[in-house]
């Protein structure tokens, strides 16, 4: 385990962890590394180069907009929403950007930032990533004064030379370490240790390697971080719940959680709540409510993508909401245990859309949520292990064709099924007391499988599936 639950579940903006928040960090870190290294001051020019599923869905996914803001020195978990505009407008107008904030150079859109949309990088390589960006910067003559490659590896992750350069922070010993699930629920059961208990001992151990001089108790720290994603979540969905019109794009898709909200609160204030099933449909609201929100570029939390943002905490409010018994340490424990859930797929398999399709991102977001409710309605480790193993079996094979290259069609009711079917998986499992055929390890590494087989073209680059046949309807 080297992820932590605070990688996982990361404040930022949308509308694509992988296509706006990855190339954004990347860039940020190019233009703020040029500077610690004393080389601002020599740099021209800077041209940057998109790959494959960047390049195809990247004026879609606000890639180019990303770009720009992170050469500016903007990270997305500070940068204000409500400013991206006027400073991308800002830039295209006067053709220039304040390198990392500090350094002003001239930037021309057309040279400077190329979509090479049918090329992987490194091209012509055996093996490729989809989600490639190169940055060059350039001196007075034209010589190559740094050039680094970066992949955005989904949830806001990004590489360089294989190695993850999200956060730069040191690896960290922890008590617990684990691989695959059998080795978490082994090293659970061996220490009398719930999969949300280990998963706190881990994290405590992170922040006491972080800040080893901190006189704060590392569980109040870290119990804090996450009431403080948990806000974020709450935040978005009473934003996308307010908010009405239509979403940018060009799709002219209108937000509809609103008017769902609306219609659900006007059936409860005539008294009529014989509907059991109605807490499925505020699900539903919340989901949209969230995805609304990415889609129109504000802010978000990365549950594990951006894309797939609005099923865990769909799930959290359903939880907090409708069950009886709900508390808050039943929230922490959902956290906990469906960051370990995430983990697991993240360092196993992957939870990039343009590497695997959206089974990676709405099918893991869906099966984070169903282990972390079952863990929050009291279940047993191996319970949890279940419902997170329903989930994702039920959503392997799914592609990743958004219209448009937006982040919206299917996009948003995706992440409203996939949190309906997260509340289903948790009942099954909690209602199951015999042993399953189905590992969530050999679930998690058939997604990976299928992922690789599916063809590129149903991997977020717009070439197939809806993206292409709604042309024809």
């Amino acid at each position: 385990m080297t992820t932590s639950l605070f990688d996982l579940y990361k404040i930022g903006v949308g509308p694509s962890s992988s296509h706006t928040m990855g190339p954004m960090r990347a860039a940020c870190r190019f233009a703020t590394d040029l500077a610690t290294r004393g080389l601002l001051d020599g740099v021209a020019r800077v041209q940057a180069e998109l790959f494959g599923s960047l390049a195809l869905t990247g004026l879609g996914h606000a890639t180019d907009r990303a770009v720009l803001l992170g050469l500016s020195g903007h990270e997305p978990a500070t940068i204000d929403p409500a400013a991206i505009a006027s400073t991308v407008a800002g830039i295209r107008f006067a053709r220039q950007i304040a390198l990392a904030g500090a350094h002003t150079i001239a930037f021309d859109e057309a040279s400077d930032l190329i979509f090479n949309r049918a090329q992987m990088f490194p091209p012509g390589a055996q093996t490729q990533h989809p989600n490639g960006l190169r940055l060059t910067a350039f001196d007075e003559a034209g010589a190559i004064v740094d050039q680094r490659t970066f992949f955005s590896i989904g949830g806001g992750f990004i590489t360089e030379d294989g190695v993850d350069a999200s956060t730069g922070k040191p690896q960290a010993p922890i008590p617990f370490p684990f691989h695959s699930a059998a080795e978490l629920l082994a090293t659970a059961h061996a220490n009398e240790l719930s999969i949300s208990q280990l998963m706190l001992e881990n994290e405590c151990a992170l922040v006491r390697f972080a800040t080893p001089d901190s006189e704060r108790a590392s569980v109040e720290v870290v119990r804090e971080g996450i009431e403080r994603i948990w806000g974020a979540m709450q935040d978005c969905i009473q934003r996308g719940i307010a908010a009405e019109g239509i979403l940018p794009g060009g799709l002219e898709v209108r937000r509809r959680a609103h008017r769902l909200a609306d219609r659900l609160h006007a059936k409860e204030a005539t008294g009529l709540r014989g509907d059991p099933l109605a807490p499925l449909d505020w699900v539903t609201v919340y989901a949209m409510a969230v995805n609304e929100e990415n889609a129109a570029g504000g802010r978000v939390v990365t549950a594990p993508t951006n894309g797939a943002a609005g099923v865990v905490p769909a799930v959290a409010q359903y939880y907090s909401r409708f069950i009886s018994e709900s508390d808050h340490e039943g929230i922490l424990r959902y956290f906990l245990t469906s960051a370990a859930i995430g983990i697991l797929y993240k360092e196993n398999a992957s939870i990039s859309g343009a590497e695997v399709g959206c089974q990676g991102e709405v099918g893991v977001a869906c099966s984070m949520a169903a282990g972390g409710l079952t863990a929050a309605l009291g279940g047993t480790n191996g319970q949890v292990e279940h419902a997170a193993e329903i989930a994702m079996e039920h959503n392997l094979g799914m592609t990743c064709d958004p219209i448009g290259g937006l982040v919206q069609i299917p996009c948003i009711e995706r992440n409203a099924m996939g949190a309906a079917k997260a509340v289903q998986a948790s009942r099954l499992a909690l209602n199951e007391s015999e042993a399953h055929k189905v590992s969530l390890d050999q679930v998690i590494r058939t997604m990976y499988l299928t992922g690789l087989d599916m063809q590129s073209r149903y991997k977020e680059t717009s070439l197939a599936g809806l993206a292409l046949n709604i042309i024809e309807c």
